[in-house]
């Protein structure tokens, strides 16, 4: 299967999903069955029958679960992870979906596909469907760098504002600092110099041509709120922060259900409101959005949890062919270039 231009093709990492290898070969088919062309790389005794538009290649070697994933990338070049890789770098397709793990995902398209130029780090951007939000939140990074200087989110704020602007269509984004305290003063180091740094860029050159809204510190409570468009972190705190979310979502709809269980009231009640809560579950479900986008390389890469059934994969399949489809990689790069936020431009206030 070859790369062309009537027709995206996602190469995609069936090892590293909880539920097997077989269950993202189904996402793949379900996909295919929209009209994506999917290039699997797994061990293809597990993969089972696949749809017209999913090939396959015989690569049962994962590193998904490796304790040191650059190590693992660079000595297995045999690894599924790497050789998806390195099909998207040579044209083979278009875009990488990795089924689990996220350092072996970025450990392979660092070393394969590549950083974009003026890039510091490539980072996880999730938007997050919120009740009441006229568009998802954007949060970033959701876990490619547990930890991050002050020029990398500054770097952060400008991406995820390109990101929210090409791919959600918000004309000038909020952006916002994720910190214990909305003062500028709050906050770690890392934030407090961050949030010195973008103000002071802001209120020069780019003050009349910034492509986001600097809102400042947001707190937790913020993010489900509303209060910005894209909230940034380090990836340590991001990811936490997005488990957080999912979990009580989780927990809020359970205590729903039980609720409505429970008498023949709970009961009338749930069945007149069954369609409006199956509404919400799906909004906010975590595989219905299909993972996040790993912005920062030459191509496009999705990142999906590992723990999604196969209706997770196809939406990631699905996000990523989307994502060529708007040409998110260029369209954000050219952004950046616009803002003056990549690294060969001064993305550091002048001393």
């Amino acid at each position: 299967m070859c790369a062309d231009d009537s027709a995206s093709v996602v190469a995609v990492d069936a090892n590293g999903a909880d539920l097997g290898p077989a269950e993202v070969a189904a996402g793949a088919n379900a996909a295919a069955q929209q009209g994506v062309r999917v290039l699997l790389f797994g061990p293809v005794a597990e993969l089972g029958p696949l749809a017209p538009g999913v090939s396959a290649v015989d690569a049962p070697l994962s590193i998904a679960k490796s304790k040191d994933p650059a190590r693992a990338a660079r000595t297995h070049p045999d690894a599924s992870i790497v050789r998806a890789a390195r099909a998207v770098a040579a044209g083979e397709a278009h875009a990488l979906v990795c089924a689990g793990g996220t350092g072996a995902a970025l450990a392979a398209g660092l070393f394969n596909i590549k950083r974009t130029r003026g890039i510091y780090r490539p980072a996880l951007a999730l938007p997050l469907p919120m009740p009441g939000c006229p568009a998802p939140v954007t949060l970033m990074d959701v876990g490619a760098n547990a930890a991050a200087r002050p020029e990398h989110l500054v770097q952060f704020a400008f991406m995820g504002a390109a990101f929210a602007h090409t791919v959600l269509g918000i004309a000038r984004p909020r952006v916002g600092f994720l910190s214990n305290g909305e003062e500028a003063e709050r906050g770690s180091e890392t934030v407090v110099a961050a949030h010195e740094q973008l103000t002071a860029l802001l209120a020069g050159e780019l003050s009349a041509t910034a492509m986001l809204q600097f809102v400042g510190n947001v707190e937790g409570m913020d993010v489900p709120a509303g209060a910005a468009d894209v909230v940034v972190t380090d990836g340590f705190t991001g990811n936490v922060c997005l488990k957080l979310i999912e979990g009580v979502s989780s927990t809020v709809l359970g205590a729903i259900r039980e609720a409505a269980t429970r008498s023949a009231g709970g009961q009338l009640g749930g069945l007149l409101l069954r369609s409006s809560l199956r509404a919400f579950r799906e909004s906010i479900d975590p595989e219905q959005q299909g993972g996040a986008y790993l912005l920062g390389l030459r191509r496009l890469a999705v990142v999906p949890h590992g723990r999604f059934r196969s209706s997770g994969f196809a939406a990631a399949i699905l996000r990523a062919d989307r994502g060529v489809k708007a040409d998110v990689v260029a369209s954000t790069h050219s952004a950046l270039d616009a803002a003056g936020a990549l690294r060969s431009s001064p993305v550091r206030p002048p001393r």
